[in-house]
């Protein structure tokens, strides 16, 4: 009773924080371990992915190498004039740029390139991530395309002509838009309890090799954002290992707080805001918040090693 009172009292708290920051929210937070322990605000809802499907995609590259379907060492030569639009890695290059795929995962997951994400899921195809999540249990995660397919839809609700003039359009304030990229219905959608479920599983090891579940845990340690859940955490000896989505009025991220000597703690984040500004560091603050309420809840002491009396 008292644990449930503890997860009733942190699920109220984060409520207010969404509310202070003036955004929808939803999370879902669980250890990495056995327990059914969880702290979920809507965390069952669907909600949309934006950039945190590069996740699925992550794990699906990976099992292909570990299916031997793809050389992760093999080089692809890239031009960026020819990329999908984004404002961090290869879009942000000026001459064709040659790199392995293991490389091209690198940058997705680690500045959240675009482009490299795009190019690896048109080398898996998206029934490579169906097939995943299927295989998985998480029928209410469902990835329509990458970020050019978003892209163009974007165009089209907006009636622009690129995807600059969209996303201007979305930051107009005196415009409120009804786009496919905001319902969860018509675009990439997961819900936060799905995403902690997937990224336990990782952790222990479930769903890929040791060597592609070292790898994953290892770019994904290697985030540069700071602003958004690792922001909560800002100590020595801790590790976050996240992966943020953003579109418009959607600022998400879903990641694993690693504290020395403890369990390891999933928690995922999706908020909509109510202000459509490019830039919303009160809602960023809100996602880190809301996170360490809900973490700081889960954390436990991993248990003590047994040590056995010498045989005589």
């Amino acid at each position: 009773m008292a644990t449930q009172r503890a997860d009733s009292d942190a699920a109220h708290r984060i409520r207010a924080v969404f509310a202070d920051a003036g955004c929808t929210g939803w999370l879902h937070a669980r250890r990495c371990d056995d327990s059914a322990d969880e702290i979920t605000v809507r965390g069952t809802e669907r909600v949309v992915t934006a950039s945190v499907y590069k996740l699925p995609l992550v794990l699906a590259f990976c099992r292909a190498v570990d299916e031997g379907r793809i050389d992760p060492a093999a080089r692809l030569t890239v031009d960026p004039a020819e990329c999908t639009t984004g404002p961090t890695g290869l879009a942000a290059l000026h001459d064709p740029v040659t790199l392995s795929r293991r490389d091209l995962a690198t940058s997705m997951m680690t500045v959240s390139d675009n482009a490299a994400a795009d190019v690896l899921l048109g080398e898996l195809g998206i029934g490579a991530l169906h097939a995943l999540l299927d295989e998985l249990g998480l029928t209410a995660t469902r990835i329509v395309g990458g970020t050019a397919d978003l892209h163009r839809a974007l165009i089209r609700d907006t009636d622009t002509h690129s995807t600059a003039e969209a996303f201007a359009a979305l930051a107009d304030l005196d415009e409120a838009w009804s786009v496919s990229a905001y319902d969860p219905a018509f675009t990439s959608a997961t819900t936060p309890e799905e995403t902690t479920r997937l990224l336990r599983a990782v952790w222990a090891g479930a769903v890929l090799s040791p060597g592609q579940t070292a790898f994953v845990q290892s770019v994904m340690r290697k985030q540069v954002w700071p602003h958004r859940i690792a922001a909560a955490f800002p100590h020595r000896g801790v590790a976050v290992a996240g992966k943020t989505g953003t579109i418009g009025t959607i600022r998400n991220e879903a990641a694993v707080v690693e504290f020395p000597g403890e369990h390891p703690v999933a928690v995922a984040v999706f908020t909509r805001a109510a202000r459509a500004e490019p830039v919303l560091p009160a809602v960023d603050a809100a996602i880190a918040e809301a996170a360490r309420i809900a973490v700081t809840a889960l954390r436990r002491p991993l248990p003590e090693p047994e040590f056995w009396p010498p045989l005589r």
